[in-house]
């Protein structure tokens, strides 16, 4: 089997404030935002087959932005461990993916969805990309990472970065 892929993805922008943190909605520019990356998404053929993403309204809503935009129809899973899982518990649950899938997409939250960007990479991708992913995440960044294992077998340094997107 080829490589697997992983999309690692942050929420688009939400608005500061909510009733509860949960519940922060996405502002225009945070929809526009992820409607852009799911065309560059579609336009590198990075498409996902399976997608794990936050219970959190912001990120089922730059899920839905994202995916109308890329043209993708699968339900993903939501994972209320992503909200406020700590990198381990959040490669808990990617570990858990079968094994069958190819192109993984996780959408959450910094600062773990950076935190991951950064410990999986194996150092011998493009020193560019690595250093534009470690000066910052902001909303609706990706890094696309290569897998060359399965994905029980993620652990730090077990991925290659291969190309980021920030809006």
């Amino acid at each position: 089997m080829s490589a697997r892929r992983l999309v690692i993805v942050r929420h688009g922008r939400a608005e500061a404030y909510a009733a509860d943190d949960h519940e922060r909605e996405l502002t225009p520019r945070g929809a526009e935002d992820a409607q852009a990356l799911g065309r560059w998404l579609a336009a590198q053929e990075w498409l996902p087959d399976h997608a794990v993403v936050s219970s959190a309204t912001r990120t089922q809503q730059t899920w839905t932005a994202l995916a109308e935009a890329a043209g993708v129809t699968l339900e993903p899973v939501v994972e209320d461990g992503v909200y406020n899982a700590g990198p381990e518990a959040v490669l808990d649950v990617l570990r858990a993916v079968p094994q069958e899938v190819v192109t993984l997409l996780l959408l959450g939250h910094n600062p773990t969805v950076a935190w991951l960007a950064n410990s999986l990479d194996d150092g011998d991708g493009d020193p560019a990309e690595l250093m534009a992913v470690m000066d910052g995440f902001p909303p609706a960044s990706c890094a696309l990472l290569e897998v060359e294992g399965g994905w029980a077998d993620l652990a730090d340094g077990s991925a290659r970065l291969l190309r980021s997107w920030r809006p």
